[in-house]
């Protein structure tokens, strides 16, 4: 594989996925719509059941929106990666999975330019929403858009290379939005994108661990402290770590050598 043609086919798939967000405009607003409810309507909710306005001990967080907007960023990652799997079992209905997995590219390399172009888009979308949210009244560094960005990127993937992996055990489309639920909720209400993980323990150690082992909490605090100014190393490790996991079992589980995948892609 030349350079030239690993340039042109990560760009022409990157395009490609763009076109379709782009002609999918119920997608973006679905996207915007979820974590905005929440930022406007549950937020108070949460912040009257905790009975804080500043969220010990993160000093730097005034409000309980400015504490929550991080996780509903990972919200929209976390969506995007699932979405991205939704279309990868549809492009296998389909017929087109088919051409890109025999295309002359190495099937990783055109597994991890799908999953770049996914990421990017719920990128896309991620900082969209914190545009919305800094003019709602939640205030953060104007840096932190920056700062913010090699964040999402690192959590996209990881969400997206779980999403990958989870479309490939998945044989019929109908099926997707059963395991989903099973996916998504547990996910996110398990991390500590809606409330501290202090405040958690305190009331169940269980759920407290349960809430530390979920990678989707380490993607949730790596987006905060980076949106904040700040470098989460733990945080970093983890998600780069299970980036790297999901990916690997993503790329073994769509190998031709395998019975599951020659029933899906073959």
């Amino acid at each position: 594989m030349t350079f030239t043609l690993a340039y042109r086919a990560l760009i022409g798939i990157i395009w490609r996925e763009c076109l379709r967000f782009v002609h999918q405009r119920g997608r973006f607003v679905s996207a915007l719509v979820r974590p905005l409810i929440w930022l406007f309507v549950f937020a108070a909710g949460f912040r009257a059941a905790l009975g804080v306005s500043i969220i010990p001990p993160y000093s730097t967080y005034i409000t309980y929106e400015t504490y929550v907007v991080p996780g509903l960023c990972g919200m929209i990652l976390l969506f995007g990666g699932m979405q991205s799997s939704l279309a990868m079992v549809y492009d296998r209905e389909m017929g087109s999975m088919r051409v890109l997995l025999t295309s002359p590219l190495p099937r990783w390399y055109a597994l991890f330019c799908k999953l770049l172009a996914g990421t990017l888009v719920s990128v896309m979308q991620a900082l969209v929403f914190l545009i919305i949210a800094y003019f709602y009244g939640v205030h953060f560094p104007l840096w932190g858009f920056v700062t913010v960005i090699p964040a999402l990127l690192l959590g996209g993937l990881a969400l997206g290379a779980f999403g990958l992996f989870l479309s490939s055990l998945i044989t019929q489309l109908e099926n997707f939005a059963g395991v989903m639920n099973f996916v998504i909720f547990p996910c996110f209400f398990l991390s500590s994108a809606l409330y501290p993980l202090w405040k958690m323990k305190e009331n169940s150690l269980f759920l407290y661990w349960l809430c530390s082992f979920n990678p989707f909490t380490w993607v949730v605090e790596l987006v905060r402290h980076a949106l904040y100014l700040k470098f989460n190393g733990p945080a970093t490790l983890v998600v780069l770590a299970c980036a790297v996991i999901f990916a690997s079992l993503a790329v073994i589980s769509y190998d031709p050598k395998t019975a599951l995948v020659r029933r899906q892609v073959s």
